[in-house]
């Protein structure tokens, strides 16, 4: 392909991906180990971490927003402002999913990033993954399987004059208030100031650069690729991929999300040949892989790891079947829900978060009560 504006638009994405990947490997920022950490002994450092990066995230999206240079509230992949609130399968996806992170050990970003670190089984859970992924975007197993129980419990909230499943969109519907940009960038700053206050409450937070840096990376690293793909430079790649013979995979405001691309990979895979498959979530899965071997090597911390048993490898196999399933299922994963889609306010990502903490948080005590009956 020439040097275009869609090669460029790529190309930023994963240079941006080589970064978090790195980072997210010296600081060992992970959503499975935050909630492990807050389970198991009590230390909410790493929780705290992930919460500052939604408050980043969030900061950014509404100055972003409220200067008029992205504009959240249309299209964008995934839909998460949408006004069709499925809030079963936020809830049902977002359980599987945190079921699905906990036994395998860590969650897509953290996958990708043991990946790159020489973690074989990561690699096993990916492959798992993807080829799950790929059954519930392209082919008929979403359709028959789970679309029908979606659909009937799907809330249209423009029946009830609410434009999208925005929070201060949805407030404004519920008090009769007029819609305006200012009354959602002032909410989003009250959120903004309410999570930052819940992160740098904590000296397990506050104690730590890590957790520091690898929150403020991450969420910066979500506003970086809203404000190319939804600003004018992406106004510019969707009038390129418009004008194209063969339109591009993907051409739409977005961020960073790990399980979609894992799928569209297998898809990209299946026909190497193709390139218009390759998209913005296929190159952000590479750059964490690539980012976090380069800081492995450079560190000298990368180790070749395999399955302790075949206990090991069952977990992580339903791990990965988990995640591709409820990743989809909820439309997005630990970051690409509970960080870029909180940083839209969108209230399904909110659920989604909760969702899978709990499921995350309720399977680590089942293993801790197992472990114990088994002693």
């Amino acid at each position: 392909m020439d040097s275009t504006i869609h090669i460029q638009v790529l190309s930023a994405i994963f240079v941006i991906a080589v970064i978090l990947g790195a980072v997210t490997n010296k600081t060992n920022f992970c959503a499975m180990g935050a909630v492990s950490d807050w389970v198991n002994i009590g230390d909410t450092g790493r929780m705290r971490a992930w919460v500052f990066s939604m408050a980043v995230a969030l900061a950014g999206v509404a100055t972003l927003e409220g200067a008029g240079v992205i504009d959240l509230s249309g299209v964008t992949f995934p839909p998460y402002r949408t006004a069709n609130f499925a809030w079963i399968r936020y809830l049902v996806g977002g359980l599987m999913f945190g079921i699905g992170m906990t036994l395998a050990s860590g969650c897509g970003n953290k996958t990708l990033v043991r990946i790159g670190g020489g973690n074989l089984k990561s690699l096993v859970a990916l492959v798992i993954a993807a080829i799950c992924a790929y059954s519930m975007l392209w082919t008929p197993v979403f359709e028959k399987g789970f679309f029908p129980w979606i659909a009937a419990t799907t809330i249209n909230l423009q029946q009830y004059g609410v434009a999208n499943q925005e929070v201060g969109t949805v407030l404004s519907g519920m008090f009769g208030l007029p819609m305006s940009k200012g009354l959602n960038v002032a909410l989003a700053g009250v959120v903004v100031v309410g999570l930052l206050a819940f992160a740098f409450k904590s000296e397990d937070f506050r104690g730590s650069r890590d957790n520091m840096l690898g929150g403020a990376v991450i969420g910066l690293a979500i506003v970086a690729a809203w404000w190319i793909t939804g600003g004018s430079i992406g106004q510019s790649w969707k009038e390129y991929a418009e004008m194209s013979t063969v339109i591009p995979s993907r051409v739409q405001t977005q961020s960073y999300t790990f399980i979609s691309p894992m799928g569209d990979t297998v898809r990209y895979l299946m026909a190497p040949g193709n390139l218009s498959l390759i998209n913005v979530g296929i190159v952000a899965l590479a750059g964490v892989i690539v980012g976090s071997f380069l800081y492995a090597l450079l560190s000298r911390q990368f180790r070749v790891e395999w399955f302790a048993s075949w206990k090991d490898f069952g977990n992580h196999a339903l791990g990965g079947v988990l995640m591709g399933v409820g990743g989809v299922l909820a439309m997005g994963c630990t970051v690409g829900q509970a960080i870029t889609g909180i940083s839209t306010l969108a209230i399904g990502s909110i659920l989604a978060f909760f969702a899978i903490v709990i499921g995350a948080s309720g399977t680590m005590k089942y293993q801790y009560w197992r472990m114990m009956q088994e002693a």
